[in-house]
């Protein structure tokens, strides 16, 4: 079995979980996905999370919103309440 090396990595912290935080604002009318301490090349891991997480044409990869803070390490989605979506995606490629 090849072990595929991917551009960017996501650490876990030191209890095991992954950095991936549900921020409701506004009174629960504003719901982002904040996934912080991402390493290596940040674009490259939004185009991905982006293109796989839903399939292409479907009502939430057509809502799903993304903004990168490069300087902070972390990328914001918007657009739906997608945190364990996030999480499993996240697991399933392997961090």
């Amino acid at each position: 079995q090849q072990q595929v090396t991917l551009p960017y990595f996501v650490p876990r912290n030191s209890r095991g979980s992954l950095p991936v935080h549900s921020l409701i604002r506004n009174g629960g009318s504003r719901y982002q996905i904040q996934i912080k301490h991402i390493q290596g090349n940040i674009l490259k891991f939004r185009d991905d999370l982006a293109h796989s997480l839903f399939r292409p044409h479907s009502g939430e990869a057509a809502r799903l919103k993304t903004e990168v803070q490069a300087s902070r390490s972390r990328i914001l989605l918007s657009g739906g309440r997608w945190k364990t979506q996030v999480v499993d995606w996240l697991k399933q490629n392997g961090f």
